[in-house]
């Protein structure tokens, strides 16, 4: 009995001591990415963790800003990549039509997948796209490599480079297509759907212009991407089905790089993609900076004509952009 008490009063002393080295030493253990729950931030909710949105100009689906000339397009938006604000919004979550514009994520998934050395064999589909299609001129066994396809897509917009590049990067264009889709998700733009990698007219072959941000935010972070928007012609060189060369010029679809048309006083248009059909109007997503150097990204879509999407454009610049 004697034992088994004084056993006690040592496991009650050593309980006492351990207490008390907490209350004086503290714990020494840390735990990793640890907050301070009484912090200002902690308590509005930030907790250390980095969110897609932290990077991304972020609104609600309310519009706001106005123009003289807003009427003549169905949507528009701009986006200051540097104040992370949206200066600009018209239906910047409405769904609609890319046309062309979609060529931005096609881009951007063969500059970060596929070597740009490669040579592709142009083959018959991609030679002969659908009617009506914006094509750079490829024929049916011409040897091309993938950056001068590159060139063809973003230059003049050629849905049978976007063919090419596609059967090269996936197979086919349906498996394409499943990676354009699986790319923009990954990027946050998920209220679109991609069935084709060029932009031709189909009713389930849409986007948003808060989307199209999205993607085009991504591809401007690309240098090679902005090289090739920011030229204003290209000489391509390949080889025909007999071997023979082929030198033909690529020229920029974009007003602002072909001289038809000047950006307001300040603004330094870098590059851009256009997009024209008949149910999609007339498209323009542009990558420019302000006169602090502030990189802006500045999208019409379903404008009513040519004219006027530079026209509003160009308000856009002048009125959100600085």
């Amino acid at each position: 009995m004697k034992c088994t008490s004084k056993l006690k009063k040592k496991s009650r002393l050593l309980c006492l001591l351990c207490i008390a080295a907490l209350f004086v030493g503290g714990c020494k253990s840390t735990i990793e990415n640890a907050y301070d729950p009484y912090s200002t931030d902690f308590m509005n909710g930030y907790n250390g963790v980095d969110y897609f949105a932290s990077n991304s100009c972020v609104t609600n689906d309310v519009n706001f800003g106005d123009t003289a000339n807003s009427s003549v397009a169905e949507g528009a938006g701009v986006f200051n990549m540097d104040t992370k604000e949206v200066k600009f919004n018209k239906n910047i979550f409405e769904r609609l039509y890319p046309a062309s514009t979609t060529k931005v994520l096609t881009a951007y998934i063969i500059l970060k997948r596929c070597n740009m050395s490669d040579i592709v064999t142009v083959s018959k589909e991609a030679a002969n796209p659908a009617e009506s299609s914006s094509v750079c001129g490829l024929k049916e066994g011409d040897q091309i490599s993938v950056m001068e396809l590159l060139y063809g897509l973003l230059l003049e917009s050629g849905n049978d480079a976007a063919i090419a590049l596609a059967e090269h990067c996936s197979g086919s264009v349906e498996a394409f297509a499943d990676l354009m889709n699986q790319t923009a998700a990954k990027l946050g733009a998920t209220q679109s759907n991609f069935v084709n990698p060029s932009g031709y007219p189909d009713e389930n072959h849409y986007t948003t212009i808060y989307d199209m941000y999205l993607i085009f935010s991504n591809a401007i972070s690309l240098e090679s991407f902005v090289t090739i928007i920011n030229s204003a012609a290209h000489d391509a060189a390949y080889t025909n089905a007999s071997g023979n060369a082929v030198n033909v010029k690529f020229s920029n679809t974009c007003g602002y790089l072909s001289g038809a048309y000047e950006a307001p006083e300040g603004v330094n248009v870098v590059g851009g993609k256009t997009g024209t059909t008949h149910d999609a109007g007339y498209c323009l997503v542009l990558y420019s900076t302000n006169s602090d150097n502030e990189r802006i990204i500045s999208i019409v879509y379903k404008a009513d004509g040519k004219s006027n999407l530079y026209l509003l454009m160009n308000e856009l610049l002048s009125g959100f952009a600085n």
